[in-house]
């Protein structure tokens, strides 16, 4: 028999069994997000937004399925947004949603829940609703790294011949406007991601001996973020290498790298140093960490001078990233400990984050240097506001005594009246191991 043949009971659902085991929004920040989308698909009148969701850029492509319909999938989602109706999402291929859809055994905010189809179920849903001459907002996502928004130029094709008298607009905006400040249910999410965060810290400590390959810290780091509940997104950045080399060879220890350059099987020595930058995401939601580890009792002075700047600028980040100062005001006074101790910085700030990376403001190059939208040009007068939340970057380096040799240290801080709150708990000691 052909598995779509089988026959079920005519009274069985989904369980809601998974629900207990896999963070729940309410449906109070669910009408809360709704509300204020439709409030601004009014104002362009929209009247519908398709949302399409990709895997790209560690699965970030996806942050607006996970914002507006606690879903997510890959490696693509997608989503009908309607200004007066509930929506509906297209998750999953026909043989892992029969017979019933686990979309809906893992969250209660969407009901009309199928597998994909393609554009064309797109099109015959809005056909059915009688919206094929609309105004309809197109939703990819988008970042200030990924500043083309990503919508594929095959899907959107299909979407205009199929609905040929719709008029089709980007509205991208108006999700990225929404998810800058973040609720208390948003940042509760956060927090249990930091918490996960610094077990992966600790496996990274745990692990950096004499002898173990880098894969082996790599995968002790993704261990302990899948085992405490952390979803599989693994976004690390590692780096590994001597602080004493040659002078004629580069080791790039200056800021974690991206695979599949890193993790090799390059056993660690004493006298290395381990820097990695990671996201940890849980319930769609990313934190950030940065972190050091030296391999051998006695790290060099010059390291640890590096590391004791660090050190202030993130402190500094605490005070800085508060409500009401502007984030010229916040960049100065976290570079300012770099600029007395006359050390150099290959980032140095911050950067907005949630259900994506970096989202904006993002402020992590001097101005002048680097894409404008990563150093702060025309945003210096904007106001901090309680609930933003943002990754610390602390990557600083001694140039006067090696070019390729530094640290990096960082957390995660949701912007509040005073003082910034702090979530990951980073370590104030430069750990030396093995």
């Amino acid at each position: 028999m052909h598995i779509l043949e089988t026959t079920t009971a005519p009274s069985a659902r989904p369980t809601q069994e998974l629900r207990r085991w896999l963070p729940q929004l309410s449906t109070t920040e669910r009408d809360r997000r709704w509300a204020s989308v439709r409030t601004r698909m009014e104002a362009d009148d929209l009247d519908a937004l398709i949302v399409l969701g990709t895997d790209i850029f560690w699965g970030m492509g996806n942050a607006n399925m996970a914002y507006l319909f606690h879903l997510e999938s890959s490696p693509a989602c997608e989503g009908l947004f309607l200004r007066e109706d509930d929506p509906v999402v297209w998750s999953g291929a026909p043989q892992t949603t029969w017979p019933g859809h686990r979309g809906l055994s893992a969250q209660s905010w969407v009901t009309d829940l199928r597998h994909r189809s393609g554009m064309r179920g797109i099109a015959d849903e809005i056909r059915e609703r009688g919206l094929q001459r609309s105004r309809l907002g197109l939703v990819g996502f988008g970042s200030t790294i990924q500043t083309t928004p990503v919508l594929l130029s095959g899907d959107v094709a299909q979407l205009e011949d199929l609905l040929p008298e719709a008029t089709f607009v980007k509205a991208g905006w108006i999700l990225e406007q929404i998810r800058l400040v973040k609720s208390e249910e948003e940042i509760d999410l956060l927090r249990e991601a930091s918490r996960i965060a610094r077990l992966s810290l600790d496996a990274m400590v745990a692990s950096a001996r004499p002898g173990a390959t880098e894969a082996e810290v790599y995968a002790a780091m993704a261990a302990a973020q899948i085992a405490n509940g952390a979803e599989p997104s693994l976004f690390i950045l590692l780096g590994s290498g001597p602080v004493e080399h040659p002078p004629t060879e580069l080791w790039n220890l200056l800021h974690g790298t991206e695979g599949p350059k890193v993790p090799t099987m390059r056993p660690l020595s004493g006298g290395d140093v381990v820097m990695a930058e990671w996201h940890t995401k849980y319930g769609g939601y990313r934190t950030h960490t940065e972190f050091t580890v030296h391999v051998g009792p006695r790290a060099p002075a010059q390291l640890l001078r590096v590391w004791d700047v660090a050190q202030e600028s993130f402190e500094a980040s605490r005070h800085a990233l508060r409500a009401g100062n502007t984030l010229g005001e916040a960049w100065r006074e976290i570079r300012a400990p770099a600029a007395r101790a006359g050390v150099s910085w290959v980032e140095l700030g911050f950067h907005a984050m949630g259900t994506a990376s970096p989202e904006f403001p993002t402020v992590v190059y001097e101005e002048g240097y680097g894409p404008p939208q990563l150093n702060g040009h025309g945003i210096a007068d904007l106001e901090l506001e309680e609930g933003m939340t943002f990754g610390n970057n602390i990557d600083l380096h001694d140039a006067s005594w090696k070019p390729d040799v530094g640290c990096m240290v960082a957390g995660f801080m949701v912007v509040r009246p005073g003082e910034a709150e702090s979530l990951v708990d980073v370590p104030k000691e430069l750990p030396q191991v093995g």
